[in-house]
């Protein structure tokens, strides 16, 4: 059964892909290697790669200069394909911003609520459409 989840465009995009379901947020600096793999030894998911996976974390954590490290990311094709948050994080959407204005890839970040973000779940496949113009976002399971 298809379930269509409803949230808010941080950063507008589509994406589909497998869910990483991080119980914490990551910071992408120091947290997060070159190669997508979550370096943090303190982190529930240390040597989790996020590589070609749909994000899914409560919300972002730290640093400007995440937003550096998360646009090369998406540059290199070691990133996220999409990020999916209970909060806004200002550091990460400047990072897909950058990356979609100078590399002209467009990483989406969605905002969901509680009730839709407790809807998803590690492995599962899910699609993101974050429009721009309504600034609404969607995330098909």
């Amino acid at each position: 059964m298809v379930k269509i989840l409803t949230g808010k465009t941080s950063h507008p995009g589509t994406a589909q892909g497998e869910v990483l379901l991080l119980t914490e947020p990551v910071s992408f600096w120091g947290g997060v290697d070159h190669h997508g793999e979550i370096i943090d030894v303190h982190h529930a998911q240390h040597k989790a790669k996020i590589t070609n996976k749909i994000l899914v974390m409560p919300s972002g954590r730290g640093s400007s200069s995440a937003t550096a490290v998360l646009a090369e990311l998406i540059r290199t094709g070691d990133g996220p394909l999409g990020i999916v948050m209970l909060q806004c994080d200002t550091i990460l959407v400047i990072g897909a911003l950058v990356s979609a204005e100078i590399y002209g890839i467009s990483m989406p970040i969605v905002e969901l609520q509680q009730a839709e973000y407790d809807q998803l779940s590690d492995g599962m496949n899910v699609s993101l459409v974050a429009d721009f113009e309504s600034q609404v976002a969607t995330v098909t399971i």
